[in-house]
């Protein structure tokens, strides 16, 4: 481009406009006073436009004040861009794709322990509820929530989470603990509404033998993490997946109302393209999230 004046004239300039003189801008760029008003000259001339009011001090016209913004954000992206692409010398990328919940809730804790266990794999997390079909530009890996039925792809049994309902101190000061798994069809029930991959109230009930077909659920949700922030707001009761509810069981903002244990109809599964599994930056992350899922299911057991 004719108008694209050389990266040192952008850059006269750019100093020139955080500067009240020619003789400051002059030494932070280490070059001489003449040198910075012949760059800018050269500029002006360029561009056909006068980008400077001279005097006493520098003041900027209405067009250089328009440009100024423009070239400090280029130099600050083309430095940013600079610094991140040499942090990354040496680093192996690898594309994960999950549902948005885990990437949240069981996974992006975790990630600082692959990092230090790991620090040579750079993961790009991509999140998503629906299954990718692994073309040329889909990720390298999945972690699918599912049957681990999943014909031509490589997958490997990860866990499967334990289902219990959780409330909030708050909730339970108002309605009292329950003793037993029946006198929660007294309480507000709350469930996330939409794939049948999500738990149900039904099936842990029947599971710890109470015979209710269609117990009543006072409110539904369209996403888990909204299901799990109601709770605790004290609005119900949510029939939660272990995994998703670790920190808050820890920090005391949500109980877990019965030790009974109730295994998910379906698991959490890694999943590549056949022959991907073997390649040592795949093989390092599998292993890492294997012993992640040991440690995690027996902590529920």
């Amino acid at each position: 481009m004719k108008d694209l004046p050389p990266t040192a004239t952008l850059r006269a300039f750019e100093v020139a406009t955080r500067h009240a003189t020619f003789t400051s801008a002059a030494e932070e760029l280490h070059i001489t006073q003449s040198a910075v008003s012949h760059q800018l000259i050269n500029l002006e001339e360029t561009w056909g436009l006068q980008l400077f009011h001279r005097g006493k001090s520098l003041r900027l016209t209405p067009a250089g004040a328009a440009l100024a913004p423009i070239v400090r954000d280029f130099f600050a992206n083309l430095n940013a861009t600079l610094a991140d692409l040499r942090e990354q010398q040496g680093k192996i990328r690898l594309t994960v794709s999950t549902t948005y919940s885990f990437a949240l809730k069981w996974l992006l804790p975790r990630l600082p322990n692959l990092s230090r266990q790991h620090p040579e794999l750079l993961v790009t997390l991509e999140t998503s509820d629906k299954a990718i079909a692994f073309s040329r530009t889909d990720p390298e890996v999945a972690i699918r929530f599912g049957t681990g039925h999943y014909p031509g792809l490589y997958s490997e049994f990860l866990f499967r989470e334990q289902l219990f309902p959780v409330a909030s101190p708050a909730l339970l000061g108002t309605f009292g603990r329950p003793r037993e798994p029946a006198e929660l069809l007294r309480y507000p029930l709350l469930t996330r509404d939409g794939a049948d991959l999500v738990p149900k109230w039904e099936h842990w009930f029947q599971h710890v033998g109470v015979g209710v077909s269609a117990p009543r659920e006072n409110v539904r949700f369209a996403d888990t993490n909204m299901t799990i922030a109601a709770a605790l707001l004290g609005q119900g009761v949510a029939l939660a997946r272990s995994g998703h509810v670790e920190a808050e069981l820890r920090e005391g903002t949500l109980v877990r109302l019965f030790d009974i244990p109730c295994p998910a109809p379906v698991a959490y599964y890694f999943v590549c393209p056949k022959g991907l599994e073997i390649q040592t930056h795949l093989a390092d992350f599998r292993d890492w999230l294997l012993a992640e899922s040991r440690e995690a299911q027996a902590r529920y057991q």
